[in-house]
């Protein structure tokens, strides 16, 4: 192992040979488990959130790979029908053209050129965080197989009564010229105005006053509304208005929907405009009268003057010309709630057009007949309620259930090229023919075509594909293997549908209307299986002030930025950066100065995956903070230098190739000192603390490998409950603080000793533990667990040919637990911990020998401090503990106390006196208040009785210890008056 450790070499190394021994494919042995990674766009790049969601379903399959599972993470990218569209329309824009210029056939072409050459660059970062991903099954959204699938999906919901063509209400983009879904619409918060108009009675001197945000729309108004037990206007209802600007008349309606006690309690109704209004409009029987074109100008159903005009060109217009009429009774400013869209931050006009929808809520036919199959949503709510599917955390099923019960049709079409064209023909009358092709349109269709046939322009909601991810992407519906380009079998259903339904879901909760309850809708419908069993939702990463990252803020972080580092002068052009535009480009760079002046020092993906790991709670939103992967980064060199610290300890030959080049040696430490010979596999030297030949002669060995069983078992607990963070913390604290800061010291007084036996099995103890907890380590941190790995595993006669990735996880329930000599050290840590407290609060150099003097105590405590004397003084650097026999005086001394010892050091010539009372205080201040904690708790009724009996007992049994030590440290106190 090299000295230092770097991360950039190690990674660059290990995940090419991963991928080049096909280490992430299924082994097609054990019960599968399968993870579906939500496909990101083929346009995008690596972002924290990406980095973050990764991590956690790496961490899940390395897992349970380890464990014997068959894993398969099917990965893949979504074809982004608007965003992928929209940047070949850009590339065109720059050179003089527009996609018409080329025609559609042309332009789909350059799509695909652009995919092949730009689509792989998420694929690529991933590489970069090390995910265990099978890529020799990696799908796209718009391949063969998947668009076939797609296919057969619209066709089968078309005959069976649940796809229907009808004009409605959409989000509509005039910007982009299409339909948008509502995950792609922003409400953002805008400075604007609540214009006050009157409207004349019809035949009379009345009227009523409307307040609206959007004057022009009132050319589409049908109605004006009140609440129907408001009597400033009952009298009104039914009578007729004298609609300002446009010489149309239109009635007063009630409806409960109209708020009182907003503007004066009068609702313009402008069906084809607004949702709510389409709503009341329906309810009432009112015409809708759209107003606008699709590229939101005005259209002829208004007056003449307006025709042309764009929206807001119309509204000064509209506003200017009430003025005239006196009819503008007031203007104010106005908070508003705007819907942006987020593909072209146009601000979405509602739209009556012509599109395609899925019923949810009809049940579909069977041979012509309703009630063959449930609806689509029915099934999809029972998954859950039954616990068929479960989220975690569980309160994410209540999102779900109250959205699915009160879900609207979904408009499945968009206005736009690039995307699975819908398989609807038209003939010369307008007759729909649907097939699989055009063809199967015609031997489907009831009655002859007139004339030739058209195909629909429109193509399918990229949801649509996703909602079958977790099918299509395992071959359904073809009967033999699905292949790519090159001849590859990346699928085939008649095998691959072991896999579903997958074990786990990995996505944030922004999409569980939009894909997650989709694909529970879909896979029920098609397979009759549920798509996954659990859905994990993970939080959304936010920077270190909890605000939420964005380009326009300039808050980002790039993942790869952090793995690799920036430097500021130049500020390297790399990563997601160097795609953005220019303007967010220099926001983003100006942000890194200010709150990085020094540049980002690189972390490495290890620091960066535990990071996020040690973030990942069950919370809503995590705050990322680099200070703390920096923690995380000095816990791999932490790990890295302990590891060369055994493996100089531990003289062993390595045999020659991937695992190293030759060591100085005979033969293992441990076979020489036991006699017995080292094993020629690695299979059965994983754990043999209690092997013959290589039981664990001290205490210390016994503890840590107690204190092994534990954090193992933690481990698998918190894996089987996705507390990512509770198990990033148990491994962190055992390597850390038990293995690094302690075992290490306590194996030194063995490994310098005169005790051969003990030597030897302090250095096979070393070994073991480093080597299982490597792979304990190794789903969050697969680099440099690898590295240090491929030194280690040889040394206990594991052929390390395989990789870290291929050997067992480490079973709690394989290593015996010794309480006894837990206990033991224990004392021994708390001992040592008191000496080197005294010494560091009182500034005594670390290298003076130190007098110590035990007091107090009962019988353990004398036997314990015979047992460790030597370790005492060799750890603590003190001369051998000498005991106050009772009623002796003692010397004016600093005290430490474990139960009911005191650990002295006396003060003459070492310490100051004032400086130690001050120190005192401070403790037995310190003590009071655990004791008033323990004494909350147990004063609390409710907790007495809910928490279990163990914890309540345990919280009595803190409060008598803490009350030993604290009459312990006061009559320490007392002696030094």
């Amino acid at each position: 192992m090299e000295k230092s450790f770097e991360p950039r070499p190690i990674e660059s190394k290990w995940y090419a040979r991963w991928e080049a021994r096909g280490d992430f494919r299924p082994t097609g042995r054990g019960e599968p488990y399968c993870i579906l990674l939500p496909p990101p766009n083929v346009t995008g790049t690596l972002h924290m959130g990406h980095a973050f969601q990764q991590t956690v379903m790496d961490m899940l399959v390395r897992y349970h790979r380890m464990r014997g599972f068959d894993t398969l993470w099917q990965v893949g990218t979504d074809h982004a029908g608007i965003a992928t569209q929209k940047i070949v329309e850009n590339q065109l824009a720059a050179e003089g053209r527009t996609r018409h210029d080329l025609g559609r056939a042309p332009f789909v072409e350059r799509v695909w050129r652009w995919k092949e050459e730009s689509g792989s660059t998420i694929t690529n970062q991933m590489r970069r965080l090390g995910v265990a991903a099978d890529w020799s099954r990696e799908r796209f959204t718009m391949d063969e197989g998947l668009s076939a699938a797609v296919r057969k999906v619209f066709v089968e919901w078309y005959r069976a009564g649940l796809i229907y063509r009808g004009n409605r209400l959409v989000n509509w983009d005039p910007a982009l010229g299409t339909a948008v879904s509502d995950l792609e619409v922003n409400n953002v918060e805008r400075d604007g105005h609540l214009w006050s108009i009157r409207y004349p009675v019809a035949g009379g001197d009345a009227s009523l006053v409307v307040a609206t945000t959007r004057p022009e729309t009132m050319l589409g108004d049908v109605a004006v509304a009140v609440h129907p037990e408001d009597e400033r206007y009952a009298h009104l209802v039914g009578r007729m208005l004298k609609l300002p600007l446009s010489g149309r008349e239109i009635p007063v309606i009630a409806d409960d929907y109209v708020d009182r006690e907003f503007g004066t309690g009068c609702v313009k109704i402008t069906p084809a405009h607004d949702f709510n209004d389409y709503a009341i409009g329906q309810r009432h029987g009112l015409a809708p009268i759209s107003i606008f074109t699709l590229d939101a100008r005005v259209n002829d159903n208004a007056p003449a003057k307006y025709r042309g005009l764009d929206r807001y060109e119309a509204r000064k217009a509209v506003l200017a010309d009430l003025e005239a009429a006196g009819l503008l009774v007031e203007t104010k400013p106005h908070k508003l709630q705007v819907p942006v869209s987020q593909r072209s931050d146009a601000v979405i006009e509602p739209m009556l057009t012509d599109q395609w929808f899925l019923d949810l809520t009809s049940e579909a036919l069977a041979d012509g007949r309703p009630g063959g199959r449930r609806a689509i949503t029915g099934p999809a709510l029972e998954a859950v309620r039954s616990g068929a599917i479960q989220f975690v955390p569980e309160n994410w099923a209540a999102t779900y259930t109250q959205w699915l019960e009160n879900i609207q049709d979904w408009c499945i079409s968009r206005q736009l090229w690039w995307g699975h064209r819908i398989p609807a023909w038209y003939d010369e009358a307008g007759n729909i023919f649907v097939g699989e092709d055009e063809a199967d349109a015609r031997a489907h269709a009831g009655i002859a075509p007139v004339g030739a046939l058209r195909q629909d322009e429109d193509v399918l909601d990229t949801w649509f594909s996703s909602a079958l991810w977790p099918f299509s992407t395992l071959g359904w519906p073809l009967d033999g293997p699905v292949k790519d380009a090159d001849g590859n079998v990346v699928a085939d259903w008649s095998h691959d549908r072991i896999y579903l339904p997958s074990a786990v879901l990995v996505t944030g909760f922004d999409i569980i209307f939009f894909w997650v309850a989709r694909m529970v809708m879909a896979t029920l419908y098609f397979t009759g299986k549920v798509p996954f069993r659990e859905v994990y939702i993970n939080a959304i990463v936010r920077d270190a002030e909890g605000q939420k990252m964005s380009k326009s803020k300039g808050n980002t972080l790039d993942p790869l930025d952090l793995i690799d580092g920036i430097a500021l002068e130049p500020l390297v052009e790399k990563s997601t950066r160097s795609l953005l535009i220019p303007q967010v480009r220099e926001k983003v760079d100006k942000r890194i100065r200010k709150e990085y002046p020094d540049g980002i020092k690189a972390i490495g993906t290890d620091a960066l995956r535990f990071t996020f790991a040690a973030l990942a709670s069950y919370s809503r939103t995590i705050n990322f903070d680099i200070r703390r992967a920096e923690g995380y980064k000095a816990f791999c060199n932490k790990l890295w230098n302990a590891a060369r610290f055994v493996l100089m300890n531990v003289q062993t030959p390595l045999p020659s190739g991937e695992g190293g080049a030759e060591a100085p040696g005979e033969g293992p430490v441990e076979a020489q000192a036991s006699g017995t010979s080292a094993p020629s596999s690695g299979a059965s030297r994983h754990l043999l603390p209690e092997g013959e030949g290589n039981k664990p002669v001290t205490e210390a060995e016994r503890w840590i490998l107690t204190r092994l069983k534990q954090t193992l078992a933690e481990v698998e607990q918190h894996f089987a409950s996705y507390r990512f963070d509770l198990l990033a913390q148990a491994l962190y604290e055992f390597v850390w603080n038990e293995y690094c800061d302690w075992f290490l010291e306590l194996s030194k007084p063995a490994l310098n000793g005169g005790d051969a036996a003990a030597a030897a099995s302090t250095r096979h103890t070393l070994l073991v533990v480093l080597e299982t907890v490597l792979r304990a380590l190794h789903p969050i941190i697969p680099f440099i667990t690898e590295e240090i790995w491929q030194s280690v595993a040889p040394r206990l006669g594991i052929d390390a040919a395989g990789g870290i990735l291929g050997q067992p996880w480490p079973s709690a329930d394989a290593i015996a637990a010794d309480e006894a000599a837990t206990a033991e050290i224990e004392w021994f840590k708390a001992v040592l911990s008191g000496i080197r407290r005294i010494r560091a609060e009182m500034n005594i150099a670390p290298g003076r020998t130190l007098p110590l003097r035990l007091a107090g105590g009962d019988a353990a405590d004398r036997a314990r401090a015979a047992k460790f004397a030597a370790q005492i003084a060799f750890l603590a650097r003190t001369e051998a503990p000498q005991w106050i026999e009772p009623g002796a005086d003692e010397p004016a001394a600093a005290a430490a106390v474990v139960g009911s010892l005191r650990v002295l050091i006396p003060l003459a010539g070492l310490i100051d006196l004032g400086a130690e009372k001050a120190r005192l205080a401070r403790e037995i201040a310190r003590i009071e208040g655990e004791i008033r904690k323990c004494e909350g708790k147990l004063g609390n009724a409710n907790f007495v009785a809910n928490a279990p009996a163990e914890v309540v007992a345990q919280e009595r049994q803190r409060i008598v210890d803490w009350g030993t030590q604290l009459a312990a440290l006061r009559e320490q106190a007392r002696k030094l008056g």
